[in-house]
């Protein structure tokens, strides 16, 4: 009777036990229920968190384009290859998803990827990994390396699809488009030049899709979803003549090829409206390949330095401006002492007694420092003339990195160095700026590089074009001073700057180095050469300005670089007066055409005299030079890329060095030459079958004079 009072009292506990623990739980569900958090998560946001997934749908970035409408910057698919290791993807050993026989796939991939059998097997013999990549070389891969793999039909082989930024000409106006690239999001983002400046137009904005998802994170079917479409990025286009920029890139190859120094720049602007149609540098670097960046500064607008002579410009304007310029007055030319300064001629003799006009075209240091140190000149207004012509302060042109450049000056010393442009800073771009003012009339416009950005729907919204600054000098100033332009180059120290197909306003700067230490660097090659030119004479189109910094050489060699440049432009423009007479009525304009039939092209440009060569054996044609809406005359060579790569070497006999550039560079040849003037022997065989990646090799000498008018 005992032993069962103690089994129902022990029953009883274990009841009451079981009762506490229902009522808590009970309690706990009740206060999970109504409560909109719980040990601080909110449980609604939590749940929804679970099952609701968002994916973001990336923008298309823009493309950049230059102004007859050829793509230079693009975005294109890539792809980096990936190798399955892990035998566990194979279910069916008749269909094998992983890599089976490794040394056969190394083997096969060697040669399409330009990488050793041996890496490819350290790659693919590595343990316990499902799948694998190959470094760098299996990175970024085009459609048509993943096609030829693709091709070899590699089990475990496979591919993740990206984006990249795509640079289709290399290194052509670099600094100026920038490049763009891919960060650890995915997303494309601009770090210098116009893909920086204009990143956001560029970007577009992303989209999103917002779904219910299942425990696996696959969508439901039946689940409503939201979208927002992504918005495409704009595109850009340049004011950049292709044409003109290949003209200027070649011309500081050349230089780059045959002569050390620090920097050059050759910039071209049209002198109507302000855009800047060229713009070459050295260093300059390919944008494919961001290993060939060295330094982050455009020398355009991020290169500050003295000018040298070509300040002389400004500073006889600004005399004559003031009413101080008296052309036929004279001054004894030679030194002259300021202050404890001894300010000489560059011959330091001097060339006697001569007039204000006689010693600019000789460029004399000490007629520029009498204008500056008359008494109705001095510091306070030669500063105030030379910020009106833009020194001193930021263009506002379309690129990053600008400098204002110093103008800074006070002693009689220093106004007299500022006088002939030592002891100030400008850049590349101010001058060309300041000299828009000389072709227009005492006018000054504002460069630009950017004519038109266009949104995915087509319409404008940023344009560019002629801004006028305002009149800076005097109408009469600016003619003078065209006229003294004249006399500096034709009559003037040297012939070494006159081209021979148009006549060329010019001045030229010889400038000291400042040291860091003080004074300036007093080396052989311790210059800055520069020129300012204006072209035609009569009618002024361009401008154009170059420099270059610390050249193992001489000024002629300079020289010898910017009018092969400036004769080589007038003929693509047709300045040449004598040709536009001749040919005025065999001007063609030539159409793009890209994706059209190669026998079709072929006889349409026969059929207007004009000289075809053809790249390749393709039905269609890819590419063309020069571009689509050039004006060239009958009799000129236009080149012809079709889709297959194998061509037949033409004739090059009395070929300019320029257009056996533009060949081989349309062809993919890599090209060597010795010799000045026109091509007078090849390497390779006239009609013998090519490919790209041939190297080819001409020797240059006098022109046939047979061929002299048609290669003018």
């Amino acid at each position: 009777m005992m032993k069962k009072r103690v089994t129902v009292k022990s029953s009883m506990y274990v009841l009451l036990i079981v009762a506490f623990f229902l009522c808590a739980a009970i309690v706990k569900l009740l206060y999970v229920a109504l409560s909109v958090n719980v040990d601080g998560i909110n449980l609604k946001e939590f749940a929804s968190s679970r099952n609701t997934k968002t994916k973001t749908l990336y923008a298309s970035r823009g493309s950049i384009y230059d102004a007859s409408g050829e793509a230079l910057a693009l975005s294109v698919n890539s792809y980096t290859l990936i190798a399955y290791l892990s035998d566990t993807r194979t279910t069916d050993e008749s269909n094998p998803q992983h890599v089976v026989d490794k040394e056969y796939t190394a083997r096969m991939l060697s040669p399409v990827l330009g990488l050793e059998e041996s890496k490819i097997l350290e790659y693919l013999k590595q343990e316990n990994k499902y799948q694998v990549e190959f470094g760098s070389k299996g990175k970024n891969l085009t459609e048509i390396v993943k096609k030829k793999i693709d091709d070899l039909e590699l089990p475990g082989i496979d591919f993740i699809e990206s984006t990249q930024r795509y640079y289709k000409m290399g290194n052509f106006a670099s600094y100026i488009i920038g490049y763009a690239k891919t960060n650890d999001a995915g997303e494309i983002v601009g770090e210098l030049g116009l893909e920086s400046y204009f990143n956001e137009e560029l970007s577009g904005k992303d989209g999103f899709v917002t779904y219910q998802s299942d425990a696996y994170g696959y969508q439901l079917p039946y689940a409503p979803s939201v979208t927002t479409d992504a918005v495409s990025g704009s595109d850009i286009y340049l004011t950049i003549d292709s044409s003109i920029q290949l003209i200027a890139e070649n011309a500081i190859h050349d230089l780059e090829e045959n002569y050390e120094f620090e920097f050059a720049i050759l910039t071209v602007m049209d002198s109507q409206t302000g855009a800047i149609v060229a713009s070459a540098t050295s260093p300059n670097y390919n944008p494919n390949n961001l290993n060939t960046l060295s330094s982050y500064l455009n020398p355009l607008v991020s290169y500050s330095y003295e000018p040298g002579s070509t300040m002389k410009i400004f500073s006889w304007a600004a005399a004559i401006e003031e009413g101080i310029y008296d052309s036929e007055k004279t001054y004894m030319s030679g030194s002259i002492e300021v202050a404890d300064v001894v300010i000489s001629d560059h011959n330091k003799k001097g060339w006697g007694e001569i007039t204000y006009d006689r010693g600019f075209a000789l460029s004399s240091n000490v007629a520029a420092t009498n204008l500056a140190l008359d008494e109705r000149m001095g510091a306070q207004k030669l500063d105030s003339y030379y910020r009106k012509y833009g020194f001193g302060s930021k263009t506002g042109i379309e690129l990053s990195g600008e400098l204002a450049g110093d103008l800074s000056f006070k002693y009689k010393s220093e106004i007299a160095s500022a006088a002939f442009g030592q002891g100030i800073t400008i850049t590349p771009i101010q001058m060309l700026q300041a000299l828009s003012s000389i072709t227009n009339d005492g006018v000054m416009l504002k460069p630009y590089v950017v004519s038109k950005i266009v949104d995915e729907n087509g319409a404008i919204t940023y344009e560019g074009g002629k801004t006028v600054i305002g009149q800076v000098m005097q109408d009469t100033t600016a003619q003078k001073m065209r006229e003294l332009m004249f006399n500096a180059n034709y009559d003037g120290l040297s012939k070494w700057w006159q081209p021979t197909n148009v006549k060329m306003l010019a001045k030229t700067g010889t400038a000291q180095i400042a040291s860091p230490t003080g004074g300036y660097l007093n080396g052989k090659y311790d210059n800055i050469y520069s020129v300012a030119g204006i072209f035609p004479d009569d009618n002024p189109r361009y401008i154009v300005y170059a420099a270059v910094k610390k050249i193992v050489g001489t000024q002629k060699n300079v020289a010898n670089m910017v009018t092969k440049a400036v004769d080589e432009i007038a003929s693509y423009a047709n300045l040449n007066e004598q040709e536009k007479i001749e040919y005025a009525n065999n001007i063609v304009t030539l159409e793009n055409y890209t994706s059209k039939k190669t026998d079709e092209v072929v006889s349409n440009l026969e059929s207007h005299n004009l000289k075809v060569v053809l790249v390749g054996n393709g039905q269609y044609v890819v590419n063309q030079f020069p571009r689509p809406n050039t004006k060239v005359v009958s009799g000129s060579k236009i080149i012809v890329v079709t889709n297959d790569g194998v061509s037949h070497m033409p004739d090059l006999t009395n070929w300019s060095l320029s257009e056996v550039k533009n060949y081989a560079k349309l062809a993919g040849f890599t090209l060597t030459y010795d010799g000045y003037g026109y091509v007078k022997s090849q390497s390779i065989e006239i009609n013998s079958e090519v490919i790209p990646g041939s190297s080819l090799h001409v020797t240059l000498g006098e022109k046939n004079p047979v061929d002299e008018k048609l290669e003018s």
